[in-house]
């Protein structure tokens, strides 16, 4: 069998296989997910919550800000607490203080130890053994445990509320006043939070582990790691090194997929552009202006973890509380670079084909459309829920939906759904005669079309989980998209692009970059698909989850652990003729993102992803440093590398200033470096120590969050973030700079 055959049949057998078992337990997730019961109750029959009041309060959660403030089960944002160990550790001390005063008639801390131990043994079995009835449908706790469930729920009420006696707490949580102004829906989201908490500290049914697998940390109810967590990551490690070793050997004895010759002048210099390519500009202006406001906002998000509730003795948080601001700033994330990626593919689809198509640049006009009108609404329609001018089903269809990177309502997404097919179609029929024609390209291009069908059809995760969903099923579908859309067939479509754009400049031999880019999307989607389920250890699903995810998100660290290999292959490109200059800092870029897809993704990613690192640090500023160095420094500068090769096409040689691209370079890059290492960094590594220490309670407390250390490395992060903005400003000033000349 042909090579190249044999390895397109590997990659078929590859995503059937992965797909099959994300999809098989997923089932499982759906079956073992934590019972949401029709009734809270006494022995006596007297109901605390029902699970109409849980459901409510998750949706209260969710219009409130949901995981743009705080977290449960560990995803969400990081100044606010994760709720469900903060209520948790608040329920634990509650109940054992009333116990100690039923049975001993004195506070916890004024029994001797003999009688704390009885306390704290009490406190820990009531709280650990599972009395959901499932015939009955209906969780029993003791009257003392409904004791302390009241005073809690009296302390979120004040907390969500805009009593005087919080105000304090909710500047450090960088709540606006009266987050909730419905006394109804705060004691509903009382309910929801004793849920989650009820779910991480309660065993599973004939089993040792909580439905959380123990997490989070917290020593008063023994969640502690559990055995299997140990031994999932040190298989993980070993499986990491046996996938390096192997990768390295491929490197050592593939061939170079460089031509020897190059051509002697720019295949592309005198390309004709057809009005469908000249119609992508706009998009990438529009690409620039997401990219500046998005900066913005991160700034103004990340002063608030000093002020709470002002951005430099301003009172903004009343019109533009933090959790706008970062509902925004991560919306905006993936907008812009999906823009840039998915107006490349417009772009670049009649230069491989030669083909424009009847109509082409209406479609590509119609969608630009379609692309203000989702950024416009999906931002505005967000505030208005978040400020309370919407219901909470309102919120969930035409608002927020308060989940992170997929945070417009369902309306926006089902817009943003209908345009990714109007561009699947658009790319498919400029790409058809190229397509239908044998040729060096084809199997590149076939990649690339295909990878352009899954960005369309898998956005439909997104669709997957309705109004009153269970928490660990939104979760579930959550990292579908999240993960395999945006991390997943993106990727692939950004390398299979790349390839196409250096086989088009005659630089590497289309062959062997049709074999390489076959082989890395093999090894990338082997782990990458299954790599998915590295996000969902600790969200209510089985602890086969955890086997699973630890083993391929580990192998998903493989094809990164190599990029260093992929950026001296670009770095080199540039010798091989004079005119490759015209594509200097396109190429430079390049090879940045495959500095940040080792450092960022990989070295950052495989920190926190082996369970039982994972297990402390997960809903810690580690996550956000990975997130930050993978999600700009491989994505969105890989966007901007794309949109400058784009440009590069779209204008006259006469207009390009190098000069401005070399700033934008070089302080976007430091910059990031800066805010990652200077701040992101030290302050995840202090709350690591923390959670280890006491419980991810107190890592996310505002005594840790508000200390003076992490303060301090807050306002670390300053310069760089400067120099970060300079950098974009930069990028700007070129692209603006470009269009004034041109006309």
């Amino acid at each position: 069998m042909h090579y190249s055959r044999r390895l397109w049949l590997t990659l078929l057998v590859t995503c059937l296989l992965s797909f099959g078992v994300l999809l098989w337990l997923g089932g499982e997730i759906y079956q073992q997910a934590p019972p949401i019961p029709e009734r809270v109750v006494t022995p006596d029959g007297t109901t605390v919550y029902t699970g109409e009041q849980i459901q409510n309060g998750q949706q209260a959660w969710f219009a409130a800000g949901g995981q743009q403030l705080g977290s449960v089960w560990g995803h969400g944002s990081y100044v606010a607490p994760d709720w469900s160990a903060d209520w948790l550790h608040r329920e634990a001390l509650a109940l054992r203080n009333i116990i100690a005063q039923d049975h001993f008639h004195a506070t916890y801390d004024a029994l001797s130890n003999e009688q704390q131990l009885v306390a704290s043994g009490l406190m820990k079995q009531e709280m650990r053994q599972n009395t959901y009835n499932a015939q009955r449908n209906v969780i029993v706790i003791s009257p003392q445990r409904a004791q302390a469930i009241l005073q809690l729920s009296e302390h979120y009420d004040g907390l969500f509320s805009d009593a005087p006696a919080f105000h304090k707490l909710r500047v450090e949580y960088a709540m606006k006043e009266n987050t909730l102004s419905s006394a109804v829906a705060r004691n509903d989201l009382s309910a929801f939070f004793f849920w989650s908490a009820w779910a991480a500290t309660t065993d599973r049914p004939g089993d040792s582990i909580t439905y959380t697998s123990n997490w989070p940390h917290e020593e008063l109810v023994g969640n502690t790691p559990s055995p299997s967590l140990g031994i999932w990551s040190v298989a993980s490690v070993i499986l990491l090194l046996g996938g390096i070793g192997a990768l390295v050997w491929y490197h050592v004895r593939d061939e170079d997929e460089t031509v020897k010759i190059s051509p002697l002048k720019d295949p592309l210099f005198n390309v004709k552009l057809t009005p469908s390519m000249r119609a992508t500009t706009k998009y990438f202006y529009v690409v620039i202006a997401l990219f500046l406001v998005q900066i913005l906002l991160g700034s103004m998000t990340a002063h608030y973890g000093v002020e709470g509730q002002d951005f430099f003795g301003i009172p903004l948080s009343r019109i533009l509380p933090y959790t706008v601001l970062r509902s925004w700033h991560t919306q905006l994330s993936v907008l812009w670079i999906a823009t840039a990626w998915l107006a490349t593919g417009i772009y670049i689809a009649p230069l491989i084909s030669g083909h424009e198509p009847r109509f082409q640049r209406a479609g590509v006009n119609i969608l630009f459309i379609a692309l203000l009108v989702l950024v416009v609404g999906s931002l505005a329609f967000g505030w208005l829920g978040t400020m309370g001018y919407l219901d909470a089903r309102q919120n969930f269809y035409i608002g927020s939906q308060g989940l992170e990177f997929t945070n417009m309502g369902r309306m926006w997404q089902w817009l943003l759904f209908i345009g990714l097919i109007i561009w699947l179609l658009l790319v498919g029929r400029a790409l058809w005669p190229a397509l239908s024609h044998p040729s060096e390209n084809r199997g590149l291009i076939t990649l690339m079309f295909l990878a352009a069908v899954c960005i369309g059809l898998f956005y439909a995760s997104s669709l997957m989980w309705g109004y009153r969903a269970h928490y660990a099923i939104i979760e579930y579908w959550r990292w579908w998209l999240v993960h395999l859309w945006v991390e997943g067939f993106f990727e692939v479509f950004a390398t299979a692009v790349i390839a196409l754009i250096f086989c088009r400049l005659g630089l590497v031999r289309p062959s062997a970059a049709d074999k390489a880019t076959l082989f890395s999307t093999i090894i990338f989607l082997f782990g990458g698909i299954l790599g998915t389920l590295h996000h969902l250890y600790f969200t209510g699903a089985p602890i086969s989850v955890i086997a699973w995810g630890s083993i391929f998100s580990a192998l998903e660290v493989v094809p990164l652990s190599m990029v260093g290999i992929e950026a001296a292959h670009n770095y080199r490109l540039l010798s091989k003729a004079p005119w490759v200059q015209r594509y200097r800092w396109m190429i430079f870029f390049f090879v940045s993102v495959a500095f940040w897809n080792m450092v960022g993704a990989g070295l950052l990613g495989f920190a926190i992803n082996p369970p039982i690192s994972l297990y402390y640090v997960q809903g810690l500023n580690l996550t956000a440093a990975h997130g930050h160095a993978a999600l700009f420094g491989v994505y969105g500068l890989l966007g901007i590398g794309l949109m400058l090769f784009c440009l590069r096409g779209l204008m006259e040689d006469h207009i390009w200033m190098d000069s401005l691209l070399k700033w934008a370079f070089w302080l976007m890059n430091i910059g990031l470096t800066m805010m990652v290492f200077l701040t992101l960094v030290p302050v995840g590594i202090y709350q690591a120590w923390a959670s280890v220490d006491k419980g991810l309670w107190y890592a996310r407390s505002a005594e840790v969050v508000h200390s003076s250390v992490v303060e301090t490395l807050v306002w670390l992060r300053v310069p760089g973030d400067i120099l970060f903005g300079f950098g974009g400003l930069s990028l700007a000033v070129f692209a603006l700079r470009l269009l004034m000349k041109r006309r």
